[in-house]
């Protein structure tokens, strides 16, 4: 029996913990925030940035092995930035 592919994370998620994550980067720049404030900032900066990391590693991994399902490891990267015009 064939296997199924995984399901892609939801873009929504990453989206909105991104967000979140440049939302508290702007209130802890602006200086404004208490100490117990900016220390509960932090962590949850930290767990953001850490929720946002894990949905790129499986996209990474999705993409490899969408490139090479047999060797998804050995992969080669798309060129360029996603973000440029070709």
């Amino acid at each position: 029996m064939p296997k199924q592919p995984a399901a892609p994370p939801a873009p929504a998620s990453f989206e909105q913990s991104l967000d979140e994550l440049e939302q508290l980067v702007v209130r802890m720049e602006q200086g404004e925030l208490s100490l117990d404030d900016s220390l509960q900032s932090f962590e949850r900066g930290i767990a953001l940035y850490r929720d946002c990391q894990g949905a790129l590693d499986r996209a990474k991994l999705r993409v490899n092995q969408l490139l090479d399902a047999d060797a998804p490891e050995s992969a080669r990267p798309f060129e360029g930035d996603l973000h440029d015009p070709p």
